[in-house]
């Protein structure tokens, strides 16, 4: 589960990513997004460094927040 999390994650990060490269003003429009693609960019990069636990949060917060 945990794997599928982090995938869906990145996917995500990566749209926002290809996102504000193409619309930057509407990319603009939506909260949080440099530090969603550093969160992506941080699962794919830095997969050695990633606490579950903040992964598990991040989720949460999201749910929460949906």
């Amino acid at each position: 589960m945990q794997a599928a999390v982090e995938r869906k994650f990145e996917v995500i990060g990566e749209a926002l990513n290809q996102l504000a490269k193409l619309d930057p003003s509407l990319a603009a429009r939506i909260a949080d997004l440099p530090q969603i693609v550093a969160f992506r960019n941080q699962l794919i990069h830095g997969y050695a460094t990633v606490n579950p636990t903040t992964v598990c949060g991040t989720l949460l917060r999201t749910l929460c927040q949906a």
